[in-house]
């Protein structure tokens, strides 16, 4: 009885409306995003962005996309290649030397094999604790 009410028709429209729907909200989250993660800016011109982009949403989300596109994605590239550049040098960091134990270790071999005393590792062990 439900079914013969709304036809398959109708069903595939809902569908699409309030896909296109999601799709806007999404759009205009990035567009806020990216407007106020700007430097190049001024506090005005956001706001002027804002009041355009609320009072006319349609035409203030494409607007904004169709001026500043190509400098969404240049920001977001950036942001995202300082990000992992980031995520390299913390790897590298806790990775890398090996840390305290690597020194430790080195310290050891060294003093295993006569090259230096007792004094200097007790001052190599002391140091490399210090830095971890």
């Amino acid at each position: 009885m439900l079914a013969t009410d709304y036809p398959l028709a109708d069903i595939i429209w809902t569908m699409v409306v309030f896909f296109a729907w999601v799709m806007w909200i999404y759009l205009l989250i990035v567009v806020f995003a990216d407007l106020f993660g700007r430097h190049d800016v001024s506090g005005w011109g956001k706001a002027g962005w804002t009041v355009f982009v609320l009072l006319l949403p349609f035409i203030g989300v494409l607007c904004y996309v169709g001026f500043d596109g190509k400098g969404m994605a240049e920001r977001k590239a950036n942001q995202m290649a300082q990000s992992q550049a980031q995520f390299d040098t913390y790897v590298r960091d806790v990775a890398g030397s090996g840390g305290a134990a690597s020194e430790i270790a080195n310290a050891k071999q060294l003093l295993d094999s006569g090259a230096i005393t007792q004094i200097e590792f007790d001052d190599l062990k002391s140091r490399a604790l210090a830095h971890a």
